[in-house]
């Protein structure tokens, strides 16, 4: 086993700062941990898409385990909810990961971003308008949404969160159970994601980065179900809208540009 030097824990400490920063915005916000990370993974270290979701996804399976015990503790979770999301999720990750394993999928990447920037508008109009007196409601729209935000998640390296917590704020949902929801389903997902880009591409994604993703995500994980129990509602909705924004806009860019 090769002796762990200086260089090496100075190569860690720029991820482990990575993985800290995404993770507490996921955690509080249910989202935002994906985007963030496989953007520095295949714009700056330059991996190809595949390798850089399954590392993303190989992280994420640490650090939405710690994420999901926290906002379970914290009574965040709509268990209901929950069990309507996670089988079409799952079903949906596991066919995005063995497409992108074998094709190029960069191209609806546009699309998607186009997409979630109008959600993370259309959240902010919410947020203004949204009063003392806003009355939540149950979802009507789940499993279909389970499965295409699973698919895209493995698909795209990241969406997950984006995708369905964004959506079931939209349908009205509490904002904090939805939160601690997503980010608790989104736990089966990575882990089973992780296992079929293992099995279809082979454990490439360990790698330095994915070392320190996984150290800094751990160390925020509990703090972000914290976050999300203590802030109210409207000004979560505006962070969430705000965040899904920029990130989308950002990734549109760079999709476009490359």
């Amino acid at each position: 086993m090769p002796e762990l030097t200086m260089d090496h824990l100075e190569a860690l400490l720029p991820f482990i700062g990575v993985g800290f920063f995404a993770q507490l915005i996921d955690g509080a916000l249910g989202m935002a941990f994906g985007v963030i990370t496989n953007t520095l993974l295949v714009s700056v270290i330059g991996l190809a898409p595949a390798r850089a979701s399954a590392s993303v996804h190989l992280v994420e399976t640490f650090t939405t385990a710690a994420s999901a015990i926290s906002h379970t503790l914290h009574k965040n979770v709509n268990w209901k909810l929950f069990a309507r999301l996670v089988i079409p999720g799952v079903i949906g990750g596991v066919t995005g990961a063995y497409l992108l394993a074998n094709i190029d999928a960069k191209a609806a990447r546009p699309f998607v971003m186009t997409y979630l920037a109008g959600i993370g508008i259309y959240l902010l109009y919410r947020a203004w308008e949204m009063t003392h007196h806003h009355e939540h409601k149950p979802a009507k729209v789940v499993e279909p949404l389970g499965l295409i935000g699973g698919f895209l998640d493995a698909a795209g390296g990241g969406g997950w969160g984006p995708i369905v917590t964004s959506n079931l704020l939209v349908q009205g949902v509490e904002p904090r159970q939805t939160i601690g929801t997503v980010n608790t389903a989104e736990f089966f997902l990575t882990t089973v994601i992780s296992l079929t880009f293992i099995v279809t591409i082979g454990l490439q994604a360990f790698t330095i980065a994915t070392i320190g993703l996984i150290i800094g995500g751990l160390l925020a994980a509990p703090l972000g179900a914290v976050l999300a129990k203590r802030i109210p509602a409207k000004r979560l909705l505006y962070m969430v809208g705000t965040v899904l924004t920029l990130t989308s806009l950002y990734s549109l860019y760079k999709a476009l540009a490359s």
